[in-house]
């Protein structure tokens, strides 16, 4: 059994590494805001980083946006740097769960796992970078096992909603659930919104190094997951949704890598049935079209040469049509977008032979929150590491390297985020699904 205690030798519940990153200044906040929900009342943290002076000033900054001036003071700092080694086994000996805010991932990201494995700290992190993501798995699963440590990506909104939106769907299904496709909308006020140039970056190298994700997966030697009911087709790069009511393209982050490793999970330890799973967002009207195709042309042709790289890299403003920026958005920005996941599922209700005939039944669940980067990403991140926390019976027996679907399936975590939207008047919440019946 994982050990998720503290002690005189590790004295801290969770440390946020990366705190002075542009993501990291938010779950530092969101930690502060949820200290009475850790074990016995009490959640023991510290911040960690490069620098003690970028620390002191972001534990400033939650202190004034909480009014919580305590901050400044009750709140360890940890100096520690991916570029050296023991300055990091010396933070993670001190936790027992380090969350990892420091990308892009493929650079600095195995490290951090490094010394968590060897230094018995659990991991969570906000990657979605299928290639971090699957090469950890690859690399550490066995060592995390052996440790009694879990390795657990993607906890941020990728990919929470939609992986846990899966399951979710799947378990209020009354039958055999066999594929579900999700629509992803992002509605923004009237300041707009957009996007922290580090997961432009993540992008750009991702789709440089595309070649290298599908040779790491052959390492896997995966046998094909069985196909149960009518095999779900792929929709066009282009097309309008019924569904959203809007023109619709294959969402292009990790989404579709995370459910499926859960996917091949559940069958595995679970030997239950897996869920066939596409993944969409909805880019809008015509004019959004435009953007996208100049966009999507000038990447295509740049991402493939390292001077191409390099100017995406350095003007993400202008080659995603401000979408992506260097100083990203501002709290009221944030304070004025919200996300929608839709999830529409078919499968064969109880009466029905999940090897005959065509799926009966269909199901649609909705999940809802706030603007999806650094509001509700924050949250699910650290919602994750309390569950761990509290509810460490409910988590798989052994350590590993592990989606959220494979280690929050049997916890509360849905309830935990649905609870929290009471909390901070946030609306991160799974609804009731629907199902019905096809004649």
């Amino acid at each position: 059994m994982a050990c998720v205690e503290t002690s005189s030798s590790r004295p801290y519940h969770l440390v946020v590494f990366g705190a002075s990153g542009f993501t990291g200044q938010f779950v530092v906040e969101e930690v502060a805001r949820t200290v009475s929900e850790g074990p016995k009342g009490n959640l023991k943290w510290a911040v960690a980083g490069r620098s003690r002076q970028k620390l002191e000033k972001v534990l400033e900054q939650a202190a004034g946006a909480l009014s919580k001036p305590e901050l400044r003071t009750e709140v360890d700092i940890i100096v520690a740097d991916v570029g050296e080694p023991d300055s990091l086994a010396a933070m993670c000996k001190q936790a027992v769960i380090v969350l990892n805010c420091v990308g892009p991932y493929r650079f600095y990201g195995e490290p951090v796992v490094k010394a968590c494995v060897e230094n018995g700290a659990h991991h969570i992190d906000l990657c979605g970078e299928p290639q971090f993501l699957e090469g950890m798995q690859l690399n550490y699963d066995s060592q995390a096992a052996e440790k009694g440590v879990y390795i657990v990506g993607s906890c941020g909104f990728d990919s929470i909603p939609a992986d846990m939106g899966v399951l979710y769907t799947r378990d209020q299904f009354k039958g055999t659930l066999t594929a579900v496709e999700s629509f992803l909308t992002v509605s923004t006020g009237p300041d707009g919104g957009c996007i922290h140039d580090g997961t432009w970056q993540s992008a750009v190298y991702g789709f440089a190094d595309s070649q290298k994700l599908q040779s790491l997966r052959r390492k896997f030697n995966h046998k094909p997951l069985p196909v149960v009911g009518s095999k779900l087709k792929r929709r066009g790069a282009l097309f309008y949704s019924n569904e959203i009511q809007q023109y619709t393209v294959p969402f292009m982050g990790s989404d579709p890598s995370v459910v499926k490793r859960t996917q091949r999970f559940v069958v595995e330890e679970h030997q239950a049935t897996p869920v066939q799973y596409g993944a969409y967002a909805g880019v809008g009207g015509i004019g959004n079209i435009i953007k996208m195709m100049f966009a999507g042309i000038m990447f295509w042709f740049l991402v493939k040469f390292s001077f191409g790289r390099n100017l995406l890299i350095k003007y993400p403003e202008f080659f995603s049509f401000g979408l992506f920026s260097k100083a990203g958005p501002t709290r009221k920005q944030m304070e004025g977008s919200s996300f929608q996941f839709a999830f529409y599922g078919e499968g064969y209700t109880e009466e029905q032979d999940p090897s005959q005939g065509k799926p009966n039944g269909k199901i649609r669940t909705l999940v809802q929150g706030p603007e999806c980067g650094y509001v509700a990403t924050p949250i699910a991140m650290v919602q994750a590491a309390l569950t761990i926390l509290n509810e460490s019976t409910a988590l798989p027996k052994k350590g590993g390297v592990y989606t959220p679907g494979a280690v929050f399936a049997k916890t509360t975590l849905i309830d935990r985020l649905n609870k929290h939207e009471l909390l901070q008047s946030l609306s991160l919440f799974w609804t009731h699904a629907v199902a019905v019946c096809l004649p």
